[in-house]
């Protein structure tokens, strides 16, 4: 069946940037190695999308309606599409000294943050500062390279990537899921979370998030399994002494 809005969508992609090849963002490891663009801290493997809330741009995630299951789809993205086009009157010019007074020495591509907004700096040169207020991206006709590995059906699977999102370092094999009685979910987790940093926010964020997108639900239990493999294996060498 192909994909439709409010689907759950586990996707792989790749965003280049047009005008220069360069490749920005991707879920894929070994494209990440290749572009230089790897990070020691990001997990990646195909990424949770529900179609319809805007966790990509809307261009492509209306073009990634109808792909079927293992489908591969370019989708090229206009700037009027996706972050806009450049606004000559988002580009200011400042003395130098405003940037030294707080502490920032200028160099040319460095972002930085004033008066609550983020900027670029283009150009510094003769005590002056060009600012870039536009986005990043403003201007730029993006390529997206996708790839729908599977469509979330079941229950199951989908609060499984839901709370993969929050710890993203999990498997799905190491979560279990299971409904107890109507209206209570209850998700086991490997012990190794108890040691996660902000675990206990993560899995307040998790519980909200599933009640958002499950009506039925009126309580959300979060089990650790602790299996104590040491102490059944010395009562068993215990008994077999005996």
């Amino acid at each position: 069946m192909p994909v439709e809005r409010n689907d759950y969508v586990l996707l792989e992609y790749t965003t280049e940037i047009k005008e220069d090849g360069r490749v920005i963002d991707t879920t894929i490891e070994e494209v990440a190695r290749k572009h230089r663009i790897y990070k020691e801290d990001k997990v990646y493997g195909p990424r949770l999308i529900i179609i319809g809330e805007g966790m990509l741009i809307k261009y492509v995630e209306d073009n990634i309606v109808g792909m079927e299951e293992g489908e591969e789809k370019v989708i090229e993205v206009p700037p009027e599409k996706g972050f806009g086009l450049r606004d000559p009157k988002k580009i200011r010019v400042i003395p130098a000294v405003e940037l030294s007074r707080r502490g920032i020495i200028p160099k040319v591509d460095m972002q930085v943050e004033i008066d609550g907004r983020v900027a670029v700096i283009r150009s510094v040169g003769s005590g002056r500062v060009q600012l870039d207020f536009n986005h990043p991206l403003a201007g730029k006709t993006l390529v997206y390279r996708v790839k729908v590995v599977k469509i979330l059906k079941d229950k199951e699977s989908k609060v499984k990537e839901l709370t993969r999102r929050w710890l993203p370092t999990l498997k799905p094999e190491e979560i279990d899921v299971k409904t107890p009685e109507e209206g209570i979910l209850e998700i086991s987790l490997p012990p190794r979370t108890l040691l996660m940093e902000g675990i206990g926010v993560r899995k307040r964020s998790i519980a909200m998030d599933l009640g958002k997108r499950f009506d039925d639900l009126r309580e959300i239990r979060f089990i650790d399994v602790i299996k104590l493999k040491e102490k059944e294996e010395k009562e068993e060498k215990s008994e077999s002494k005996t």
